[in-house]
Formats: structure tokens, C-alpha cells, sequence
């Protein structure tokens, strides 16, 4: 699981630490250099109900495998562009056979695991994804100033390979997968309409979307904000910012163990409120204090995701998680890429304190959105 998880976010993220170089080198401005963001988390939103629903009869790992090699083609053909807008069509294509990983692992680990151990899992494949995150931010960043940002592409397209063939090896087939259900029998139209009468799912679709956004919104943009003055960063400083996911490595699976003991309402607001925090840190002037409160986002953003993500096994009924999965992960990624452009805006108005304050203000509304929509029904 953890294994996946890196596969899947090797590239993901890895435009961010370039996004200042990128902007220099094609001439193009802060919003649209974003877009490289944005495309790829756009893919993903785009094509997870679809995996959603195709994914539902296939066999788990197979669809895994074939994910995690469909990602790494575009990779490496992202090396050959000659023009952002070749370099933007390239990193969707990228997003696109991604949630035949992610939705599909949510699905087998609350398949495979007994229900009181699905949130302690569900934080081991969180930490995998934060390991992956990390390791392809850090790698683009300093592989691009060691050599380009085509080099960079071509190393993790070569990593996404090799994944793919230790996840083909290693994975084991499912054993306990769910009988289909009276839902898994009718279309897909259907599925969704009832899905989205389901309250509960729909507040854990919410608080996927917030909670991505505040992690994409704050990582990229303030890398323009320490490249200008007074910190002045290089490419290589800006991708060393996301060592503060180490943290998260280790702070996910203890807090992913404290939420089979709190409940997830109880975790997801503590995860939300060190969230919020951790932004509000990002305004000191001091670099140390900033890293400090990358450090607290990152860290509530992951333990934020395995409780929405846990609670998925909670609120979708049987026959149907993977599609409940795929709607998940549309929203979350929405976020993300509403998360590369939208605070464009409000740097427009007033740089990064306006950006700031829009971030948190989206992360307080996920955090009523979680403990309303999460309570427990008095019949259950």
C-alpha cells in the first residue's frame, strides 16, 4: 500500500518547486505556469468516475498495474516539449490514469482490512503518498537545476516503471472483495443520483475538496513568494521546502492509530484546525517560522485525508465504494486544481497575505462541513 501510494503522486506535484523557472524560460506568467498544476489534478478529477465505475467488476490489481504504467508514458513524453501549452497537455494526460490507483486502493484496503483497522492502513498508503509527493517535488527541483527540467521528467518517468513492475510483483490479489449489490446491478447514472442523496458522502466530498485545496494552494504559491525578496530561494531551495512532508512520514500512521481510538469527526477537526494553523505561520517573516507552518499544514493535510478517506468505508454501502471512491477523489482533485489558479486572484489583490487569508477561510468551511455532515445517524 505504501508502494502504491509513491507511484501514484511521483509526478503529481513535481512542477511545483519549477514553476518560477518555468515561468522565466517560457515567458509566461505566474497563472499560467500554474496551469502545470492544475492540468494534471484536473485529469484526475476529470477521469475518477469513470475508473469509478469501469473499475468496479475489473480485479483490483489489475487495474493497479495498468494505472501505474499509464502514468508514466506521459512522464516521459513530457520531456520532449517544446511550448508550456505541450508541457500543460502532457501533465493531463498524466492525471488521467490516476485514480485507477488511488480509487481503486481506498476500495481494497477497506476490503481487505477488518473495519477497525481500515484508518491505521489507510495512514500507511497516506504516508506512501506523502513519500511520493516528496521525493518527486524534491527530485524535479534538483534535478533541474543539476541538469533541466526534462531530465527531471525522464528520471521519475523511469521511477513510475519501475513501481509498476514492483506493485505487479508484490501486490497480492484480493480475497475478500464485496458481493455485488442491488447498486453495482444498475447504471451508473443511477449509482451516482443515489450517492448524492447519501448526506454523509456528500459532506465527505466536501472536506476531500477543501482539504486538497489548502495543500496545492499553499505550496504553490508561496513558492513566489519565497523566490521574490527578502528570501530570494533557488529552484533547488524550493523543492528542499517539501522535507517538511518527512514529518507527516511519521506524525500520519500514529494519528491514522489515535483515530481508531477518537473517531474520524474528532480527527478530522484536529487535522483541519493544525491545518489552519500551520497557514497562518506561513505570514511571519522569519523563515524558520515558515517552514515551521508548512510543516503543521502538511501534516493536518495528511492526517485530514485519512480520515475522509476512512470515512468513505463508513458512509458508501458495499457494491458501490469504488464509484463512491472515484466521485471522492473528482472532488478532491478539483480542489487541487481549483487550488493552482483560483488564488491567483487574490494574489492579484494583495499577494500572499490575501492568498492567506483565502485559504484559511475555505479550510474553517471544511471544518463545519465535517462536523455536521459527519454525525452519525441516531438509528445507526
Amino acid at each position: 500500500m505504501i508502494l502504491c501510494g509513491a507511484c501514484a503522486f511521483f509526478e503529481l506535484y513535481c512542477t511545483q518547486p519549477l514553476l518560477p523557472m518555468l515561468a522565466r524560460l517560457f515567458h509566461a506568467s505566474k497563472t499560467g505556469v500554474g496551469m502545470t498544476v492544475s492540468a494534471a489534478t484536473l485529469g484526475v478529477a476529470l477521469s475518477a468516475p469513470v475508473f469509478g465505475a469501469l473499475a468496479e467488476r475489473l480485479p483490483r490489481k489489475r487495474v493497479i498495474v495498468f494505472s501505474l504504467l499509464g502514468v508514466s508514458v506521459p512522464t516521459l513524453l513530457a520531456a520532449t516539449s517544446t511550448s508550456l501549452a505541450q508541457l500543460i497537455f502532457w501533465r493531463f494526460l498524466q492525471g488521467i490514469t490516476v485514480p485507477g490507483i488511488i480509487a481503486v486502493v481506498i476500495t481494497y484496503i477497506g476490503e481487505e482490512w477488518p473495519p477497525d483497522q481500515v484508518a491505521l492502513i489507510m495512514s500507511f498508503y497516506v504516508s506512501g503518498t506523502a513519500l511520493g509527493g516528496f521525493l518527486g517535488r524534491v527530485s524535479s527541483g534538483i534535478l533541474a537545476d543539476l541538469f533541466s527540467w526534462r531530465v527531471s521528467f525522464l528520471v521519475l518517468g523511469a521511477a513510475s516503471l519501475a513501481g509498476a513492475a514492483a506493485v505487479a510483483a508484490w501486490l497480492p490479489r484480493g480475497q475478500r472483495r464485496a458481493s455485488p449489490s442491488r447498486m453495482a446491478e444498475v447504471g451508473f447514472l443511477y449509482q451516482v443520483q443515489a450517492l448524492f442523496r447519501n448526506r454523509r458522502l456528500v459532506a465527505t466530498f466536501a472536506v476531500g475538496f477543501n482539504v486538497l485545496f489548502s495543500l496545492v494552494g499553499v505550496f504553490t504559491w508561496i513558492t513566489f513568494h519565497l523566490s521574490a525578496a527578502p528570501f530570494l530561494l533557488s529552484t533547488t531551495a524550493l523543492s528542499s521546502l517539501f522535507f517538511v512532508y518527512l514529518i507527516g512520514l511519521v506524525v500520519t500512521p500514529a494519528a491514522g492509530f489515535l483515530i481508531t481510538r477518537v473517531g474520524l469527526r474528532t480527527g478530522i477537526a484536529g487535522a483541519i484546525s493544525c491545518s489552519i494553523a500551520g497557514v497562518l505561520l506561513t505570514l511571519a517573516p522569519s523563515l524558520a517560522v515558515e517552514i515551521l507552518g508548512l510543516t503543521l499544514l502538511s501534516s493536518g493535510v495528511f492526517i485530514a485525508q485519512t480520515a475522509s478517506s476512512s470515512h468513505l468505508r463508513v458512509a458508501a454501502p458495499a457494491g458501490a465504494r469504488v464509484t463512491a471512491a472515484g466521485l471522492y477523489i473528482t472532488f478532491y482533485y478539483l480542489g487541487g486544481a481549483a487550488a493552482g489558479v483560483v488564488p491567483g486572484a487574490f494574489w492579484a489583490l494583495g499577494g500572499w497575505p490575501a492568498c492567506v487569508g483565502f485559504i484559511v477561510t475555505m479550510q474553517a468551511t471544511a471544518l463545519a462541513i465535517a462536523l455536521v455532515g459527519w454525525r452519525t445517524p441516531k438509528a445507526a
